[in-house]
């Protein structure tokens, strides 16, 4: 793996900070949770592409916290009280099988003798409570890939916008679900060429 190569400056990086910096987009997988976060060797595989992405994918970590102090506001404790993860990303390239996994209410049936495939949505009776573990692979052939990953569904919906002179993206918002007994939301995995066995 290639080192990064950093330009001189009249700054010296100083010992120990991060010389990573992350340009770029990347690519989306998805697929069943089974209760088992899977390796990412295993997820980012041709058929689990949810589909190519357009904006990137934007991670966000919310944490709530609480603040118990006396009334002169000499002695303050704070703890977290509430954690949310989601991830967004814009999907660029879908059908019909791609809504299905946005859509905890979506039925796929195919007629193969039509060459049709039809997507019915909705009846809070036809939600299957699917989970999905998905993974974010930001390829960096000079400081190393990323991978975020996270177990959730989409939430938020979608919208499909048929313009004339704009592509139809369809905006996913993942929100995370606890992946293990610890309640993780969020496995961040990077590469890095310094970490070297001793």
């Amino acid at each position: 793996m290639a080192k990064t190569t950093l330009q001189a400056n009249s700054r010296a990086v100083q010992p120990g900070a991060s010389t990573r910096i992350t340009l770029g987009s990347g690519k989306l997988y998805l697929t069943t949770f089974n209760g088992t976060l899977p390796e990412t060797s295993a997820i980012c595989v041709p058929d689990n592409l949810l589909g190519y992405i357009q904006g990137g994918a934007t991670l966000e970590y919310k944490p709530t916290f609480y603040d118990a102090k006396d009334d002169l506001g000499y002695v303050v404790k704070t703890i977290i009280t509430e954690e949310e993860a989601t991830l967004k990303s814009g999907v660029l390239t879908f059908n019909g099988k791609t809504l299905e996994k946005l859509c905890d209410t979506a039925r796929v049936s195919e007629d193969t003798a039509k060459h049709l495939r039809t997507v019915k949505f909705g009846g809070i009776g036809n939600a299957k409570r699917a989970k999905y573990a998905i993974c974010f692979h930001h390829e960096d052939k000079i400081d190393g890939d990323i991978w975020v990953m996270i177990v959730g569904n989409n939430q938020a919906g979608f919208s499909l916008a048929f313009a004339k002179d704009k592509e139809t993206v369809i905006d996913a918002e993942f929100k995370a679900l606890a992946q293990d007994k610890e309640g993780t939301l969020i496995t961040y995995i990077e590469e890095d060429a310094s970490l070297t066995v001793d």
